[in-house]
């Protein structure tokens, strides 16, 4: 995704904005800053942290 891009709610047609969110999975979390609506709280999760940030914690969850 380019930086000057801007992504719009699909829900809200509002502007999506930088918030720190909070993951969980099978009784484990993390936080992460992403894209969030400010109205309706629908994030926008990047491929680049789909596949790399969550799959690692998948990964050490699931081999533990």
């Amino acid at each position: 995704m380019e930086e000057n891009k801007k992504l719009i709610c699909s829900r809200c047609n509002v502007e999506m904005t930088p918030a720190k969110t909070g993951f969980s999975y099978l009784n484990h979390s993390f936080h992460t800053e992403v894209l969030r609506c400010p109205l309706c709280g629908q994030v926008f999760i990047p491929e680049s942290l789909a596949s790399g940030r969550m799959t690692e914690v998948e990964i050490s969850i699931e081999d533990k």
